[in-house]
């Protein structure tokens, strides 16, 4: 989440003539730091949320770095999983009645999880279940993958999921074990801290970071294959930003299919890349039946990611989707005027 004044000003100031106010997951990294660090880090800025809502409604929709959130929730509910369930924070987790309470006692929290209807025609999540059918060998698509082999068994092959319940048969392990991980302290050292990001480099610009970066990247194609062979796939080893936003949709889309969401938009984060863009290929942010996907993007702010296309690049954070009644989801760049150093320096994540 935002930790200098001026991106959360940004946000802030968009607040003006807003009802309701939706974060669609990580506000939280609880998996690469201890419960009591994040926290503290997260306080600064809901004590100013808190402030600038005035009363008003928010809303959050856990994700994959913050999915202990609903962890008691999760643990009593009783019968099927459906693509909206609303919850108190106290009856959510007492970490989300913990969060909740540094917005001060006149916010109004809501959490709701996998998702939530924001329209009749528009359903809002924040998109982590894709991961169960993307095609980029991340660390977390095998550990998904192999937990799959474990969860489902039986005839059923790993990513056979047809229902919230299964995706969270197949995920809510995986995300236990990350932030048991991040208990230790040791910051950034586990799959979804700054080793992934160290791979990423190397295997998209091999040449450019070395010999040992090289080495990693000639054997990869073979280490994919091996995945492949071993029934942990699909999986492909092209690394480039233009499959990752290829296989982001093209899982989202999987998503929207199996757990049948019959919406005329689906409004998803989680792979902090920005769309629908100027430039885009339309087709790829519609589904086979023709559903419309929204990614606001992310406040993280990666030198990896917006390098080369600098504040023109998707992955330039500060994104906002507003939703005003009977028009379709507009995509803002709340930061778009803001310097690469401020946003750097912030060590934002939403």
């Amino acid at each position: 989440m935002v930790r200098r004044s001026g991106a959360a000003d940004a946000l802030f100031a968009a607040l003006d003539g807003i009802d309701r106010l939706v974060l669609l997951g990580d506000v939280l990294e609880l998996r690469n730091q201890p419960v009591a660090e994040a926290l503290a880090a997260s306080e600064p800025f809901f004590g100013a949320l808190g402030d600038a809502l005035g009363g008003r409604e928010l809303v959050i929709v856990p994700g994959n770095h913050d999915h202990a959130l609903v962890a008691r929730w999760h643990a009593r509910r009783s019968g099927p999983l459906g693509l909206e369930q609303r919850m108190a924070p106290k009856k959510a987790s007492d970490l989300a009645a913990a969060l909740a309470s540094q917005l001060g006692r006149g916010a109004k929290v809501e959490f709701a999880y996998p998702g939530l209807w924001l329209r009749e025609d528009v359903y809002a999540t924040h998109g982590n279940y894709l991961d169960v059918h993307t095609t980029m060998p991340t660390f977390e698509r095998i550990a998904i993958a192999t937990s799959g082999r474990i969860a489902l068994g039986g005839p059923r092959r790993w990513n056979d999921v047809h229902s919230a319940e299964d995706y969270e048969a197949l995920l809510s392990p995986v995300y236990a074990w990350m932030q048991a991980a991040a208990q230790t302290g040791r910051t950034g050292a586990g799959p979804g801290g700054g080793a992934a990001i160290d791979v990423w480099r190397m295997l998209s610009a091999p040449r450019l970071a070395g010999l040992r970066s090289y080495a990693l990247a000639a054997g990869f194609p073979i280490a994919v294959g091996t995945l492949n062979t071993a029934g942990l796939g699909p999986l492909r080893s092209e690394v480039s930003v233009e499959e990752l936003r290829r296989a982001g949709l093209r899982a989202m889309s999987e998503v929207v299919e199996r757990l049948r969401i019959r919406a005329r938009h689906v409004v998803f984060g989680h792979t902090h890349r920005a769309g629908v863009l100027d430039g885009d290929v339309a087709a790829e942010w519609l589904t086979p039946n023709g559903v419309q996907l929204h990614n606001p993007g992310s406040w993280v702010y990666s030198r990896t990611f917006v390098a080369s296309g600098g504040k023109s690049s998707p992955y330039w954070p500060g994104g906002a989707v507003l939703l005003d009644d009977g028009a379709p989801p507009q995509l803002l760049r709340l930061l778009a005027d803001h310097p690469a150093g401020e946003l750097s320096a912030a060590r934002t994540r939403s």
